[in-house]
């Protein structure tokens, strides 16, 4: 009898967890987006960076993945922002563009890795996530902490819309579906075409790029870069297409959107080759030291920030989801005393703020106070970077 119960309960928790799995599968199905084939598989196979089967970086991503799982029981008190405090957001007048900036160069942050870039008379916008959750799934998922600052349906007309990667915290398909009739180019790395053509937007208006590969939209260059990063939608997409930094060279100024990376030595090169920016828009949230090639820290993003010639350190990927164990304030609070100690002048956006580059961004603790970890208690320190000063 008893062993009867323990089948019956056996093959029942068997039935939940494959009930699961399918109502997983079915809610998120056009979410998960679409393999490459034919043409744009070939294109993929011809790249340098696919090796047996998929992508790969040059320095191989090392994980710890013991410290990963041990890690989350060390997680920070305030890795979300409290009801009582929550983040100061700055609500976007559609009006402020209306004209385009005196200096020609302007960067607006909406949260995270989403950016409105003026410059030079062009407008980019980058890895546009409006979605309530970076999830396939409307119901569970990283929830974002604010609404967008500027309401998807305002945002003024851009030349062009540019994708790093695959992630769901770039790459967020109600989104896309909601923009596709835009006029813009979508400019992607290899592979991600796929997923927009799948999803609605026209073959015509994708440009699918590799490692310094670029584009031209009227006077503007867009140059796609090396990142040291991973991609995929699914546990079966494991690095299946490419991701990638981007560099935007205007008639008049440069700008540096370095995507999701560890530190690499190509970063050097990018900045010989395209640089100096007058603006590096670089990561500096979502870490944690077991795997740290993965996301670059605040204090290796300053060091990324010297190697590609930034004249100006725009932070982005923090202050909207819960990616990863650190206190949510903590990515700025790092990022202001390596950039103190490097001498870099640092911009300090709240979201919906926008910074015109070329005066020196006038430096505003906005954040609530809220206890973090130093770098020099918890580093970030990227394998297989030896040759890098620090």
């Amino acid at each position: 009898m008893v062993r009867r119960w323990i089948t019956r309960l056996g093959l029942g928790a068997i039935g939940l967890l494959v009930l699961a799995i399918g109502v997983f599968v079915v809610s998120g199905w056009r979410a998960f987006g679409q393999r490459a084939t034919g043409e744009r598989r070939a294109r993929m196979e011809r790249s340098p960076q696919w090796k047996d089967g998929s992508f790969e970086n040059p320095q191989p991503l090392w994980n710890d993945v013991w410290g990963s799982m041990t890690g989350m029981m060390h997680a920070s008190d305030h890795v979300s922002p409290s009801v009582n405090a929550p983040v100061p957001v700055e609500p976007v007048d559609p009006g402020r563009f209306e004209q385009p900036p005196p200096s020609g160069l302007r960067v607006t942050w909406m949260g995270h890795s989403t950016v409105l870039l003026e410059i030079d008379g062009h407008r980019v916008l980058t890895d546009p996530v409006f979605s309530p959750r970076a999830s396939p799934l409307t119901w569970i998922g990283p929830r974002r902490w604010y609404p967008p600052p500027l309401p998807l349906e305002r945002v003024p007309a851009v030349d062009a819309v540019v994708i790093s990667h695959d992630h769901y915290d770039h790459l967020d398909e109600p989104t896309i579906e909601a923009i596709k009739g835009w006029k813009a180019a979508f400019v992607v790395p290899l592979g991600v075409g796929a997923h927009l053509e799948y999803w609605g937007v026209p073959k015509e208006k994708i440009v699918e790029l590799d490692w310094w590969e670029e584009t031209k939209i009227g006077d503007l260059e867009i140059h796609c870069v090396p990142a040291r990063h991973a991609s995929g939608r699914t546990v079966l997409d494991k690095d299946a297409t490419l991701w990638a930094g981007y560099a935007f060279v205007g008639t008049k100024h440069h700008a540096y959107f370095s995507g999701d990376t560890g530190l690499f030595p190509a970063m050097e090169e990018i900045g010989k080759k395209l640089g100096p920016f007058d603006v590096a828009m670089i990561e500096v949230g979502q870490y944690n030291r077991a795997w740290p090639d993965w996301h670059i820290g605040p204090e290796q993003a300053l060091i990324a920030h010297r190697l590609v010639g930034g004249k100006v350190f725009f932070p982005i990927h923090w202050g909207l989801f819960e990616l990863a164990a650190h206190g949510w304030t903590e990515p700025m609070e790092r990022a202001l005393a390596a950039a103190e100690k490097s001498g870099a002048i640092i911009a300090s956006a709240r979201p919906g703020q926008s910074v015109e580059t070329d005066a020196r961004p006038k430096l505003e603790h906005w954040w609530p106070r809220e206890p973090w970890t130093p770098g020099d208690r918890d580093p970030i320190v990227s394998t297989k970077v030896d040759g890098i000063a620090r």
